[in-house]
């Protein structure tokens, strides 16, 4: 019996893999782009506009790879210095400092590489699931860079 609220199960086709990964990528970059014009902190600001700014660039990636096939997908091995998997998820606003910013970010990029893992082991088609690896790799690579930055920008300080 199949669960209609499961995303997995209505992938048919490449193209609705594809459609579900594009919408997602402009969710993320809507999120971003609201709280920057919320933003208060000029800092927060232009992190918000940059993360904004890749999730659109997904985007586009994810629209070029529906006409064409999967095969330019490749692996890399990203670290992960698992900084924010150990601290608490605050909301945040227009006056989030650029510590809690950066660690938001870092967990809604692991929530999606999460996600993106959950449906791979939900689909049998190999190229469904390539594309779920370079999805749950471009994620992990946000998240080593966030919390990249927030080493750079609060652990070295402190």
């Amino acid at each position: 019996m199949k669960n209609s609220n499961d995303p997995a199960e209505t992938f048919g086709s490449l193209a609705a893999v594809l459609d579900f990964a594009i919408r997602r990528e402009v969710e993320a970059a809507e999120s971003y782009g609201e709280l920057a014009e919320r933003s208060s902190q000029e800092a927060v600001r232009e992190l918000l506009l940059d993360l904004q700014g890749q999730e659109r660039k997904h985007e586009e990636i994810l629209r070029g790879l529906a006409s064409e096939r999967l095969v330019p997908l490749f692996h890399r091995d990203v670290p992960d210095l698992k900084i924010s998997d150990y601290t608490v998820d605050e909301p945040v606003g227009a006056d989030s400092s650029l510590q809690d910013l950066l660690l938001h970010a870092a967990k809604r990029e692991a929530k999606a590489a999460a996600l993106y893992a959950d449906l791979r082991a939900k689909v049998d088609d190999p190229e469904h699931r390539r594309l779920f690896d370079f999805l749950i790799q471009e994620e992990r690579e946000h998240k080593f860079r966030l919390e990249k930055e927030y080493e750079r920008h609060v652990l070295e300080e402190n």
